[in-house]
C-alpha cells in the first residue's frame, strides 16, 4: 500500500484574521487579553507575555531578546519574522497559528498543547516540546538545530524539507508521523519510532541505529 494512504497529513484551517487594530509596545504585558491587534516592527528588550491569551491577531518583524511566554494561549494568529533568542513557553496553549520565517533560538516549550500548528521557512535553535501534545503540526522547510519530543504525544506530524541536526523522540507516543523528506543527522530514541513512516533512503541511514536497538551484530 502507498505511504500516503497509510499516514494521515497534517490538517490546517485557513488563518482569515478580521480587521485588526495596530498594537504598540505598551498592549504587550503579562496576563493581557489580545484580540484583532496588529504588532509590527517592533523591538523590545523582553517580550513578556506569561499567561496572556492572544486571538485572532499578526506578529510581524518582531525583536525581543528574550520572551516570556509561560502559560499563554495564543489562537487564530500569523507571526512572521518574529526574532527571539530565548523563549520560555512553557505549558503554552497554541491552535491555529502560523510561523513564517524568523529565528527562535533557545526554546523552553514543554508540556504544551499545539492543536494546527505550521512553522514555514524558520531558523529555530534547541526547541524543548518534551511532554507535549502534538496534534495536526508541521514544520516545513526549517533548519532546526535540535527537536527534543522525548515523553511527547505526536498525532499527523509532518517535516517536508526540513533539516534537523539531533532529533530526540525518546518515549515518544507517535501516530501519523511522517519523516519523509526530512534531513536527521542524529536520532535518539529509535525504539519509539513506532508509528512513524520513513522513506527508503532514511531507512537505510536508520539500519545501524535499529540494529543495535535489537541487539544485531552486524560483521562483514
Amino acid at each position: 500500500m502507498p505511504a500516503d494512504k497509510v499516514v494521515a497529513p497534517p490538517s490546517f484551517d485557513a488563518i482569515l484574521l478580521p480587521e485588526l487594530q495596530a498594537g504598540d509596545a505598551d498592549d504587550l504585558e503579562p496576563a493581557a487579553s489580545l484580540d484583532a491587534f496588529a504588532f509590527d516592527g517592533l523591538t523590545l528588550e523582553t517580550l513578556a507575555l506569561g499567561g496572556a491569551r492572544i486571538e485572532a491577531s499578526r506578529l510581524a518583524g518582531v525583536r525581543a531578546a528574550e520572551a516570556d511566554l509561560r502559560g499563554t494561549t495564543i489562537s487564530e494568529a500569523i507571526v512572521e519574522q518574529l526574532d527571539v533568542p530565548v523563549v520560555r513557553a512553557a505549558r503554552t496553549r497554541w491552535r491555529d497559528v502560523r510561523f513564517e520565517g524568523g529565528r527562535l533560538g533557545s526554546a523552553e516549550l514543554y508540556e504544551a498543547e499545539w492543536r494546527s500548528v505550521h512553522f514555514v521557512g524558520c531558523k529555530l535553535g534547541f526547541v524543548n516540546l518534551r511532554g507535549s501534545e502534538l496534534r495536526d503540526v508541521q514544520f516545513a522547510d526549517c533548519v532546526v538545530d535540535e527537536l527534543d519530543l522525548a515523553s511527547t504525544e505526536a498525532l499527523r506530524l509532518a517535516f517536508p524539507g526540513t533539516r534537523i541536526r539531533r532529533f530526540d523522540v525518546s518515549r515518544a507516543t507517535l501516530r501519523d508521523v511522517d519523516l519523509r523528506g526530512c534531513d536527521i543527522e542524529e536520532l535518539a530514541g529509535v525504539a519509539s519510532l513506532r508509528g512513524a513512516v520513513v522513506d527508503s533512503a532514511q531507512l537505510m541511514l536508520l539500519a545501524p541505529l535499529l540494529a543495535s536497538e535489537a541487539g544485531i551484530r552486524v560483521v562483514d
